[in-house]
């Protein structure tokens, strides 16, 4: 079966993660392919999860503008074209966008109407996440937040909290997630990625998201496992990221099967698709390579990402139904 003509949901996907070469090269036409590979692409293993995260930092520093951040939203929806995603929930963090001449809010608007043309041109459904990032103030997070909170109902659909989460407390962003509780925003984070249970348990005591962004180390806590599965709390799950961040050293390490067959609601995602060179359909050809996963584990794993996406029932409705039809038209792996 070809993993690309199967239909797929993306749930945790880093727009500053995600930019080709060809869009970096309109944006910096100086830049070689080996350059490219060296500042945008991380190594197969990483020192830990900062220094993966750093190969975003070459990307945020083009995606100052309101050109460049236009680009870099159709550059991402070519690739999920290309890769058959039906629905994507893109996220990124403001702050980091507004160096030059844009305010925070300009950024969102640009962003928020890129995607809003893509989908209208693509027909791919999608979403924004707008990230808080761990190293920021208590002021940051708030006005990250209001930002959420300014744009719902349009392309913006969430709230997260992104970065390194082993360098830095939580104790800034409680008000932040406290504020989005209260006005019913939709909130993910990321945790048990960098740090162990203890970090699982801390970010939905303090935070109470519905998503955990990672989560794979909560398999250290089996209190925590079933703490998950009786509230429902969905993990969006990143493979190969996992392996370059160190969390496990090899995918065939990966615990993702223990997670799937303990029956906690997960997704599969990219996390980013330039930084980890990789896409949704090499991720599936690697699950069946490695752990023999077959059409029915990856439609479930579409389906519960359906279930916990944020966007209405009607479009929930419809994104089962392309998934039940896509993956009933292809042949037994």
């Amino acid at each position: 079966m070809k993993f690309s003509d199967l239909p797929k949901i993306e749930l945790h996907l880093h727009l500053d993660c995600s930019l080709s070469y060809d869009v970096v090269q309109k944006l910096n036409p100086d830049i070689s392919k080996e350059q490219y590979h060296q500042e945008f692409v991380a190594a197969g293993k990483c020192q830990d999860l900062a220094d993966y995260i750093s190969r975003s930092l070459s990307a945020i520093e083009l995606m100052q503008t309101k050109k460049a951040l236009r680009l870099v939203v159709e550059d991402l929806f070519a690739q999920l074209q290309a890769d058959n995603v039906i629905y994507a929930e893109l996220r990124f963090a403001p702050l980091e966008h507004i160096k030059q001449e844009l305010s925070a809010k300009e950024v969102v608007q640009v962003v928020n109407d890129a995607v809003d043309e893509q989908v209208e041109a693509t027909g791919i459904e999608a979403g924004i996440i707008l990230c808080t990032l761990r190293h920021y103030s208590r002021e940051q997070s708030m006005q990250t937040v209001k930002l959420v909170e300014q744009f719902a109902g349009q392309r913006v659909v969430g709230f997260d909290i992104a970065a390194d989460e082993a360098g830095f407390p939580t104790d800034n962003h409680v008000a932040a997630f406290e504020y989005a509780n209260e006005h019913g925003l939709n909130c993910t984070a990321h945790a048990g990625e960098a740090c162990g249970a203890e970090s699982v348990w801390e970010t939905l005591e303090k935070f109470k998201p519905s998503r955990i962004g990672h989560g794979v180390r909560s398999e250290e806590d089996q209190e925590l496992i079933e703490h998950l599965k009786a509230r429902d709390i969905h993990l969006e799950v990143c493979p190969t990221s996992n392996v370059q961040t160190n969390v496990f050293e090899a995918i065939t390490d990966h615990n993702l099967d223990r997670l799937y067959n303990q029956n906690v609601s997960m997704s599969i995602n990219t996390d980013g698709r330039t930084i980890s060179d990789v896409m949704l359909e090499e991720e599936y050809q690697t699950l069946t390579d490695i752990f023999h996963w077959d059409k029915e584990k990856l439609l479930t794993c579409n389906i519960e990402a359906v279930k916990h996406a944020f966007t209405d029932s009607e479009v929930k409705a419809e994104l089962r139904q392309q998934l039940k039809k896509g993956f009933a038209a292809e042949s037994e792996l």
